[in-house]
């Protein structure tokens, strides 16, 4: 387990915030049918009414960048500015080269911009957060960080455990010297133990493309559900606990609650057992669904509008491997350019 919050360093903002989700919008009765289930069925086990999906020409990379643009205006701050692009996902444009160093040359940052991917699956946000601020602490310059992920295309449409849940877009936060250290403390952790939890067992080196690999539907997004929900409270809320009681916050203090967005039933009892209040917890689950390391930062970007100047705000991720990342955030003083 990481803990990350010392004050080495020159304060770290976030300086502007973005997002991106696909034109197209998926209902119920769509995901339904082929899962063996009902709409009703639906919204009563998860929450979730509708969802975006990527167009068949559209890919990480593409809504990474229209993300990454519009974090970019936000913040005043140009593509060449920046020292890092860090990409979270876990549905890259493909094995290699890095989906970030596509987000780059899109973009248009200058030569020698760092460019990397991270894969902490739904935790991804929080864990690319932290690296960002950290290198940022010490070397200083701008970095544009992005969850990402297009899981529509790896999910099995009779399952109904996973296809209804899942959507697909991207957000950004661009980070930069600020006045006031935005990220006052994060903490990224593994419980190992439990990663077969979530998974797309082929497509690596284990058990690498094939037609019997295809065949046998092994490229196909996995979950036990039940499982994962018991992680999610047994596991995570306590440690959300003792992250917001090291940073000597009580979770009433905390003016915005920004969990993943697993599915709206999942985070209202995930806000209920960390002791935060309904009406402060972010919630975009029910129109966009679980949209994987894009879950966190599409979020933020969409329920800001409510955070004034000073307000703490939680991040917590949490996803395969099983991972778990929280991030405790004092609000700067931002406003949109657009």
């Amino acid at each position: 387990m990481l803990t990350l919050h010392d004050t080495a360093g020159p304060p770290v903002a976030v300086l502007g915030t973005g997002s991106c989700l696909p034109a197209h919008v998926v209902d119920n009765a769509t995901v339904a049918g082929p899962a063996g289930v009902t709409a009703e069925w639906i919204v009563a086990r998860t929450g979730i009414r509708a969802r975006r999906w990527a167009k068949p020409d559209e890919a990480t990379s593409d809504l990474a960048v229209a993300a990454g643009r519009a974090a970019l205006e936000d913040a005043g701050i140009r593509a060449a500015q920046l020292s890092l692009v860090l990409v979270a996902t876990s549905t890259p444009d493909s094995p290699q080269p890095p989906t970030a160093s596509l987000v780059a040359d899109e973009l248009g940052v200058g030569p020698g911009t760092a460019a990397f991917d991270l894969n902490a699956v739904c935790s991804g946000f929080v864990f690319a957060l932290g690296t960002a601020e950290r290198l940022l602490r010490a070397a200083g310059g701008h970095a544009l960080v992005i969850g990402a992920d297009v899981y529509s295309r790896i999910l099995d449409p009779a399952d109904r455990r996973t296809a209804v849940l899942f959507g697909d877009g991207a957000g950004a936060v661009v980070l930069g010297p600020g006045d006031r250290p935005t990220v006052l403390a994060s903490r990224l952790a593994t419980f190992a133990e439990a990663h077969q939890l979530i998974r797309v067992p082929a497509g690596g080196s284990r058990i690498p493309a094939s037609v019997g690999s295809i065949d046998a539907g092994l490229h196909h997004f996995a979950m036990e559900g039940r499982a994962v929900r018991d992680f999610v409270l047994d596991t995570v809320a306590p440690a959300i606990r003792a992250f917001l009681a090291d940073a000597g916050v009580a979770p009433d203090r905390l003016a915005s609650f920004v969990p993943h967005q697993a599915n709206p039933n999942l985070v209202a009892d995930l806000a209920a057992a960390v002791g935060v209040p309904a009406d402060r917890t972010a919630a975009t689950g029910a129109e966009f669904g679980n949209t994987g390391a894009a879950s966190l930062p599409v979020t933020l970007d969409h329920t800001r509008e409510r955070l004034r100047e000073g307000d703490l705000v939680l991040l917590a991720g949490f996803g395969g491997g099983m991972s778990a990342g929280f991030a405790l955030l004092r609000w700067p003083r931002t406003e949109r350019t657009t």
